[in-house]
């Protein structure tokens, strides 16, 4: 099948993993399954609680993952993937072998020019 740069979706499909959290919460549900705000946000050091809530909307409205709230007090929040959303699990395993290969990459290209 020819490729139409000119149709390319690549960008879209970007909008969607792009950011430093997004691919990291994603593996991390895919990984552990449904998990609380608090969860999540014990897995992910150094993220901001505004981040996290943001970076979980926007996961929500690409219908990627799913926000169940409890009616109880204090409210209790969960996220789960969607079934949508475990199609990426190929995608993100793809991109992080080739982001290990590239590291392993530009470690070779470091020690060949320090030579």
């Amino acid at each position: 099948m020819e490729k139409q740069p000119e149709l390319c979706q690549v960008d879209d499909a970007l909008g969607i993993l792009v950011g430093k959290w997004k691919p990291l919460i994603l593996l991390h549900l895919l990984q552990s399954g449904t998990n609380r705000f608090s969860e999540l946000k014990r897995h992910l050091p150094g993220i901001t609680q505004k981040m996290l809530t943001q970076q979980l909307r926007e996961l929500e409205e690409d219908d990627i993952i799913t926000r169940k709230v409890y009616p109880q007090v204090p409210p209790k929040v969960e996220y789960s993937i969607t079934e949508y959303g475990k199609t990426l699990e190929p995608i993100l395993e793809a991109m992080h072998e080739w982001g290990t290969k590239h590291t392993q990459h530009k470690r070779q290209k470091l020690i060949q020019n320090s030579l």
